[in-house]
């Protein structure tokens, strides 16, 4: 039992850091603050993660590899129904690693391994995304010129990647605390299978509609 106490304290200290980068964004937490949220000494938690990137590259590693996991499914939308589960369960995945968004471009500039990191998330997201597409448009659910592919697939993760800064944005007191979640994450799906309505077959973009006016006007919830 002995043994395996170091393990626990590690990954304790990640679920706290995880929680408080969320909340006050990564540049705003220090080491100190980290290590006082757990009762623990500062030299406890250098122990385990002797700079603050190992923390930021540790949770940006669970970040990608659950990310992988969830692109793979994309080849079996078939229809709005599956496309609209497959980008709410992407937005949710977004909203558990918010920090990352929500200071991308600082972490970005001071992080190397996450520089080079988060364009192979760019391009998986993309691959995903044109994987989608072409199931979709196999199955009879759109129709979408070869030509146009690429550049909608592009469109899409750009909304995917940047929906949690434009959400910040627009109300940064609110927009990134939990009781916010499901009426942001609900406006990004939206926003992001928008950009299909001029490829979507009529009975699909009707039921895209439906699919929108019913969860947007959910208790909790309101339209973009």
């Amino acid at each position: 039992m002995v043994k395996k106490a170091p393990r626990r304290t590690a990954e304790r200290i990640l679920e706290v850091t995880l929680e408080l980068f969320n909340r006050f964004g990564e540049p705003n937490v220090s080491t100190t603050l980290i290590s006082a949220e757990l009762g623990i000494s500062p030299g406890n938690l250098y122990y385990h993660y002797p700079a603050k990137d190992e923390l930021i590259n540790s949770l940006f590693d669970r970040y990608e590899k659950a990310l992988n996991e969830l692109l793979n499914a994309s080849d079996s939308v078939r229809d709005v129904e599956d496309a609209w589960f497959f980008m709410h369960t992407l937005f949710e995945l977004i909203w558990q690693y918010r920090f990352l968004y929500r200071d991308l471009n600082d972490l970005l500039s001071k992080n190397r391994r996450l520089e080079t990191h988060f364009q192979w998330v760019l391009k998986n997201k993309t691959r995903s995304v044109r994987a989608m597409l072409d199931s979709m448009s196999r199955s009879g659910a759109m129709h979408i010129d070869s030509r146009e592919m690429e550049p909608t697939a592009t469109s899409m993760v750009v909304v995917l990647t940047y929906w949690l800064s434009f959400e910040y944005v627009k109300d940064p007191r609110n927009a990134l605390e939990p009781e916010s979640a499901q009426a942001a994450l609900l406006r990004g799906a939206h926003h992001v299978l928008n950009l299909l309505i001029p490829y979507l077959e009529a009975g699909q973009r009707t039921h895209l509609m439906k699919l929108v006016g019913a969860y947007t006007t959910a208790p909790g919830t309101h339209p973009a």
